[in-house]
């Protein structure tokens, strides 16, 4: 793969930003870039306002920032203050935007489309919904490694279709070769069991919902009222969205793939190929962590990317853009 001065000399910079989803956040995350940057305290100050809630301190709290309800709002805020350096530093404007799952809510506020206060409001929401859709139900989700898509998918279908009681389904295609599983214990049990006989293997995640499968149709109905009521304004930048990895023109288009988005797999390979197919070459990860540049790096055709979690991060990535 060509180095990005390489392909400077050849084509304009054309960027991408992509933030991350529920996974990533770490304790103390942008505790660090404070130090530099006033930016970060003043957006969660914002953010906390809006919620009520002192997300600040939830990102020092390693029990409650594990919470779904506490996550998401704090993981969004996290990503629109770094979204806020970096505003103020690059020069080119993004060709497109797009998120993991909750980082799909980050850049459509990043995008101008819903506002940070109605932004963190909502995925609060989303987070309780979640959570309340799978009380008394014992779930597990995995990431299968090795495994060509459609064969994970048959395994789901094997599964629910041979185990009592067994809901299981692809929640997250991230990258070839790697490809999460999503459902109840019984059934994500069973797929990790088949992948055991191929001779490929799973890595169980610590999560407190099973995010994208059916399990999730309850909070995904419940969430089409709540989006319904929340005024959606014209995308400032294109989103690519991962119902179909596609840009969704207008607000009801918008709402309706975050509605289904809820029990339905996320596209990422598909996100970052279409990033690929319209000429991106520098691909900005906005947010905690490096999990989707990571992932970029797997990819068909990959695309360098560089995480801005940190100080040093930022100081790269503006030497690489000069």
């Amino acid at each position: 793969m060509a180095s990005v001065p390489d392909i400077e000399k050849k084509q304009p910079t054309r960027i991408a930003v992509v933030f991350p989803g529920q996974g990533s956040q770490v304790v103390g995350m942008t505790s660090e870039l404070a130090e530099t940057y006033p930016e970060i305290r003043d957006t969660f100050t914002e953010a906390s306002t809006a919620l009520g809630e002192d997300l600040w301190a939830i990102c020092q709290d390693e029990e409650k920032l594990g919470q779904t309800q506490y996550t998401q709002p704090a993981l969004l805020t996290a990503s629109i203050a770094i979204w806020r350096i970096l505003k103020q530093k690059i020069s080119s404007k993004p060709c497109y935007l797009a998120g993991h799952s909750l980082g799909e809510y980050t850049a459509l506020c990043a995008a101008d489309v819903i506002s940070l206060a109605d932004a963190v409001t909502l995925v609060h929401k989303r987070g309780q919904l979640m959570q309340d859709a799978v009380v008394g139900v014992d779930t597990a989700m995995a990431a299968v490694l090795g495994l060509e898509d459609q064969r994970v998918e048959n395994l789901c279908e094997q599964a629910a279709e041979h185990v009592d009681d067994a809901v299981v389904g692809a929640a997250n295609f991230n990258s070839p070769g790697q490809v999460v599983i999503s459902g109840n214990a019984a059934g994500v049990t069973a797929v990790v069991d088949k992948v055991k006989n191929t001779g490929k293997k799973s890595i169980p995640l610590k999560v407190s919902v099973p995010s994208h499968c059916a399990l999730m149709e309850p909070a995904s109905s419940a969430l089409a009222g709540i989006l319904a009521k929340i005024t959606f304004d014209q995308a400032t930048i294109p989103v690519i969205q991962n119902r179909h990895a596609r840009v969704e023109s207008s607000a009801a288009g918008i709402k309706q793939a975050l509605t289904e988005q809820l029990s339905e797999p996320v596209l990422w390979s598909k996100t970052m190929q279409e990033l690929a197919d319209k000429q991106i070459n520098v691909l900005i990860e906005c947010g905690s962590g490096n999990v989707l540049s990571n992932l970029a790096k797997r990819q068909a055709q990959p695309i360098t990317s560089y995480p801005t979690d940190k100080p040093a991060r930022i100081e790269k990535l503006m030497e690489v853009l000069s």
